[in-house]
């Protein structure tokens, strides 16, 4: 730019008229720039436009800073109740964003990294329900609890239909199983199943079940779920199962299906460690306590399974489902199994017993006569015995 106006001065000493188009070529510019510059003139200063919203920028900093407040709920409150012609919502939100000062800055919580050793503590935690489709239609909700090695990383999930204590103890055992051994200490938040709430204190029956283990259980400060950060961190891998929707045909299968997808997982870098877990955990394992002996193991994993019963009157169990009475149907029921013999339980009530079997559906006779009653009560006793008997003769033959 100097040197244009080198040239201009050239040119007005020898009295000679500038070529605009020449100038503006040579010096990079415009040729309108490179009159504006003969002739003196300058930018004209941009006048500051006034904001309707100028009259009220104390009120919306007021508003603003209630915790809880965002800027749709304090731009309604001036449209309803101070002044119906600031603009719109849109002008408004560019006007709290350009006037940052409008905001006071939040304190912002301090979370340092915290790091553990190789066999210190494994952290756990619930992700769901998540709801899924089977291949025929039929919804199907479902939890998944996942399990993280501190150390190393190491992943492990597991579909369950219920989140009650006796479903963590048996989660957690499986888990132990799978790394091959135990760590010094297990991490969770307050989940209610294993936690008192009134008393802040892990429940007498898990507090037993670690003693079992030999591992000590610790809870996260309440509302510091950042605390087991690293499972929760691992919790967003679940959404890998959620492509499945209509792509499996029973909850056996969708185990598969998160079994397949655990491996996979424990095969991706982690961004801190800069390693895949499975490569990590070569090493922790080495740090792990035994597991406990399998009388102790067989104690809590032969414990009642809880299930619910369909609209069906049918609970599922290994691949099969059997029958109750309907008047259990949405009731959550418990199962056991002994001596090739499957139990049902509703609280203390033993409600039905079946033989353990491999076919697909396994229907009481008595059962199924009170299901087709409720369902065709314009029939017979005669004609829905002989329809029941019909039915489950087809049974026998097409589920096996």
């Amino acid at each position: 730019m100097g040197n244009l106006k080198g040239a201009i001065t050239c040119l007005e000493t020898a009295n000679l008229k500038p070529n605009f188009s020449a100038l503006g070529r040579q010096y990079g510019l415009d040729r309108r720039t490179a009159k504006k510059k003969y002739l003196g003139i300058t930018n004209k200063t941009k006048r500051k436009k006034e904001s309707k919203l100028d009259k009220h920028q104390d009120l919306i900093k007021t508003k603003l800073n209630i915790p809880g407040v965002n800027k749709k709920a304090v731009y309604e409150y001036i449209i309803m109740n101070i002044d119906d012609n600031i603009g719109s919502y849109s002008n408004f939100r560019k006007y709290v964003c350009k006037y940052k000062d409008i905001l006071i800055p939040k304190k912002q919580d301090v979370h340092p990294r915290y790091e553990t050793d190789y066999g210190k503590q494994l952290q756990f935690d619930w992700k769901g329900p998540i709801t899924l489709h089977n291949r025929n239609g039929d919804e199907v909700v479902f939890y998944v609890f996942s399990a993280t090695l501190s150390a190393s990383r190491m992943h492990t999930y597991e579909v369950t239909e219920f989140m009650t204590r006796e479903t963590v103890e048996r989660c957690l055992i499986n888990s132990f199983k799978k790394i091959g051994g135990v760590p010094e200490t297990i991490l969770t938040d307050n989940m209610s199943s294993i936690v008192n709430y009134s008393e802040h204190e892990f429940v007498s029956e898990f507090k037993a079940f670690c003693k079992d283990m030999d591992t000590t259980p610790k809870k996260c400060r309440v509302r510091r779920c950042q605390t087991k950060g690293k499972v929760e961190n691992c919790n967003k891998f679940v959404s890998w199962i959620l492509p499945y929707d209509n792509e499996f045909d029973n909850v056996e299968e969708l185990m598969d299906i998160m079994s397949r997808l655990n491996d996979k997982i424990n095969t991706e870098i982690n961004s801190t460690t800069n390693m895949p877990p499975i490569t990590l955990f070569e090493i922790e394992k080495e740090y792990l306590k035994p597991l406990p002996r399998q009388d102790i193991i067989d104690h809590y994993i032969s414990n009642m399974i809880p299930a619910k019963v369909s609209n069906e009157s049918l609970v599922y169990y290994k691949g099969t489902k059997y029958s109750v009475s309907i008047k259990y149907i949405n009731q959550t029921v418990k199962l056991q199994e002994n001596d090739n013999k499957l139990l049902i339980y509703y609280n203390t009530e033993l409600i039905a017993t079946h033989n353990i079997s491999d076919k697909k559906i396994q229907y009481s006779t008595n059962d199924y006569i009170e299901c087709l009653k409720a369902t065709m009560p314009y029939k017979s006793d005669d004609e829905i015995e002989s329809i029941a008997i019909d039915n489950l003769k087809l049974f026998d033959r097409l589920t096996k």
